[in-house]
């Protein structure tokens, strides 16, 4: 069994690392399970345009390998494994536990930043088109796509937005979606069809994506769900809208969780239900899902970590860190704080 630790941060990506350096630079030396596909959801994408700091742009892969450096120059300790198991202590001054297979690891805080996974169609071409045509996210890559035919699939409010982002670049738009009716709300959808290159195509379904002469994506065959009857029609790129998948099950029955399976945060702080555990990033975003707010959600939640370990009573003070009066604590007791 090993010591008990200030923090330990599970998963990685941009809410993770964000964590881990801030933790680290408070002298908090912080463990970091960050699981084997280290690095989140930017592994899988190619060039990032719209993270600050990068003019020319940067791949994902590198900017996360960047991200990962620097919290390890200051001290943050790496476990490139899978936390199997999670038991969270449900009273102040509660130690968590963190199991890597049969390793425990105990720490008085933990910050959750296991990340969401986008919903697939699990269609032939969408694996080996990605980053080639095929994408998670308009709002990222719709640049690319200049003048270009796209398609978007899905049919609630993310769809629509990103449908309208897109219109803002594509020649043209057409929203794919599986029903005659649709999950989005009435004003979404209306400023939707107010965009003149926006089409609307149902109720198909995406049966295979199909590379170009080029290797890259240049049309997709459809199906319509009532007939069967198939469609081919242009497309340099197809954005994928169906929905994400929080990576919540490590705390499902522990930490309290919406009907979407994101993790619940009180307020505008990172704190959950359960005194001393906090989440970030994709966990707990279901609204804007972006590297920069998911790094600046790791931040807070590292923040939020230090200043529960600084303030609560009971809860040893962290070496070098000095001991606050209550009457200036910044950070509430969950019970007393506002939802």
């Amino acid at each position: 069994m090993s010591d008990i630790e200030n923090l330990i941060i599970v998963g990685s990506g941009p809410a993770g690392y964000t964590a881990a350096l801030y933790a680290a630079r408070a002298n908090l030396n912080p463990l970091v399970i960050e699981g084997f596909a280290w690095g989140g959801l930017l592994q899988q994408t190619t060039d990032v345009e719209n993270y600050p700091g990068f003019p020319q742009g940067v791949m994902g892969p590198e900017m996360m390998q960047l991200f990962r450096d620097q919290a390890e120059r200051f001290g943050a300790r790496l476990v490139t494994d899978q936390a199997e198991r999670v038991e969270l202590a449900s009273e102040p001054g509660g130690i968590h536990s963190v199991w890597v297979g049969d390793v425990e690891h105990r720490a008085r805080t933990i910050v959750l930043a296991m990340g969401a996974e986008h919903k697939k169609l699990g269609v032939t071409g969408e694996q080996d088109l990605l980053g080639r045509g095929v994408s998670y996210c308009a709002t990222c890559d719709a640049a690319f796509f200049k003048e270009a035919p796209t398609i978007i699939v899905g049919g609630g409010d993310s769809a629509m937005e990103e449908a309208i982002f897109l219109s803002k670049f594509a020649s043209k738009v057409t929203v794919v979606h599986r029903r005659n009716e649709f999950r989005a709300s009435n004003i979404m959808l209306e400023r939707a069809r107010d965009q003149a290159n926006i089409e609307f195509l149902t109720p198909y379904t995406v049966g295979e994506l199909v590379a170009g002469d080029s290797g890259t994506l240049g049309h997709a065959v459809l199906l319509n769900a009532e007939t069967g009857e198939q469609r081919e029609i242009p497309a340099a790129a197809t954005f994928i809208a169906v929905g994400h998948e929080p990576q919540s099950e490590l705390v499902r029955g522990q930490v309290d969780i919406d009907d979407n399976g994101y993790v619940v945060t009180q307020g505008k702080s990172t704190r959950t239900n359960l005194p001393g555990v906090f989440a970030a990033g994709d966990l707990v975003d279901h609204t804007y899902r972006q590297a920069i707010t998911a790094a600046g959600s790791g931040c807070q939640a590292a923040l939020d970590a230090e200043w529960y370990l600084r303030d609560t009573p009971g809860v040893p003070t962290p070496a070098g860190m000095p001991v606050t009066d209550p009457a200036e604590a910044q950070y509430a007791p969950v019970a007393d704080s506002a939802a």
